[in-house]
């Protein structure tokens, strides 16, 4: 009996979800809880485990089209795998999306105008023509009823003009906005247009905790199964801080603050086509090792698509990490509701002044951070927000938790 595939609700406050890729394309065989389509989401982009075991029938929903949950996008019916009906790549009635999936925008685009005019192809067709900027709308289909086979967009590659084969994003070419960078933009406008944003740096001496890193990165994997991470390190760090400055940790409701109980630590983590912040709930209550285990996960799973919308609610506190990536530091944009966030630039060995417990300095080499603390001031002042950073960087230089 054949299963309908449906557009998952991904969370109380998610209506609609968008379909940005197909793992699996019509007649393909497919097994119970294996990855067959990608969606995004305003909180997630996720991989959808097919419902059921058998081949993938039909595709009614194609690659960048929005509808509501529940709707069904395809057809996963009984066989071993024979030729398949041929799929619907109709759009249904609902509206197109509002922004094209984060794979290939402009191959998006093309998709749309085979739509409009009726042209026939199949996903495999489809996914080469977006591989190779083809829009489809010009190739001249030689199959059953003019549908354009694999074939026909070689052919077309092949013999266009070499100015049309160049790639979708170069200089000089108008790009739409992927799904996930229009939503991000829109958070980043939306918060600069809330918080009154003002930023401090301090310059912290990691040099105990990177020592003590690198001695026990090893045996720590081994004995725990994870790589050991600085993140963990101004994870914890900040928890004190927070739990001293309770208000860095609080939110802001009308004319009201709202202290929460817990620390909740969204982590933003880089994905490919923009970032998100999965949330590491009730941090506070976790020892180094679970902060570790949950921060991985949380890692992983945002970058397989495995995240689910709780997993990126309810943040208290956010910590993002261009040094990273190099930059010495950052000046982060509030992740809205919080009123902080904290930015850890790159660890670099530089020249410091070190003084003894006799007054004597010294230059040593030591291992260096620089961390910004980005907060409202409407709610948060200057003052309070340097304490806060002090407490965050006595925790580091004199790093004595067991790291395990």
């Amino acid at each position: 009996m054949p299963t309908d595939v449906v557009m998952p609700q991904m969370g109380e406050s998610i209506f609609e979800g968008t379909i940005t890729k197909w793992l699996k394309k019509a007649g393909d065989k497919v097994q119970r809880d294996e990855p067959l389509f990608e969606i995004s989401t305003d909180k997630v982009d996720a991989e959808i485990p097919a419902p059921a075991s058998g081949v993938l029938q039909e595709i009614k929903v194609s690659e960048g089209n929005t509808v509501q949950v529940n709707t069904v996008v395809g057809v996963i019916g009984d066989g071993d795998g024979a030729a398949a009906p041929a799929p619907s790549v109709a759009a249904p009635a609902k509206k197109e999306a509002p922004a094209p999936p984060p794979a290939a925008p402009a191959a998006i685009h093309a998709a749309h105008e085979e739509e409009e005019s009726d042209v026939r192809s199949s996903p495999l067709v489809r996914k080469l023509a977006r591989e190779h900027n083809v829009d489809l709308s010009n190739v001249h289909g030689t199959g059953t009823g003019g549908r354009i086979t694999k074939q026909d967009v070689l052919d077309f590659v092949e013999h266009r003009p070499a100015a049309a084969a160049a790639p979708a994003a170069i200089p000089g070419d108008l790009v739409p906005m992927t799904q996930m960078r229009r939503i991000i933009a829109q958070r980043m406008i939306e918060s600069r247009r809330t918080s009154a944003h003002v930023h401090c740096m301090f310059e912290v001496d990691m040099t105990r905790i990177v020592n003590l890193r690198n001695k026990l990165k090893n045996s720590f994997e081994q004995r725990h199964g994870a790589r050991l991470t600085f993140m963990p390190f101004f994870v914890r760090a900040a928890i004190i801080a927070l739990q001293q400055y309770p208000i860095v940790n609080a939110s802001l409701e009308g004319d009201n603050i709202r202290y929460h109980r817990h620390v909740n630590a969204g982590i933003a983590v880089a994905l490919e086509n923009g970032l998100i912040v999965p949330v590491l709930k009730n941090a506070d209550e976790l020892n180094f090792l679970g902060l570790q285990r949950s921060i991985t996960d949380l890692g992983e799973r945002a970058r397989s698509k495995k995240l689910m919308p709780t997993d990126v609610e309810g943040a208290t506190f956010t910590i993002t990490n261009p040094g990273q990536f190099g930059a010495v530091f950052g000046l982060p944009i509030i992740n809205q509701p919080n009123v902080a966030i904290m930015g850890v630039g790159g660890i670099t060995k530089q020249p410091m002044v070190i003084t003894d417990k006799d007054g004597t300095d010294s230059i040593a080499i030591r291992s260096v951070v620089h961390l910004t603390l980005g907060y409202d001031h409407r709610i948060i002042d200057g003052a309070l927000a340097d304490q806060f950073m002090v407490v965050v960087k006595k925790t580091l230089e004199n790093w004595s938790e067991e790291v395990g």
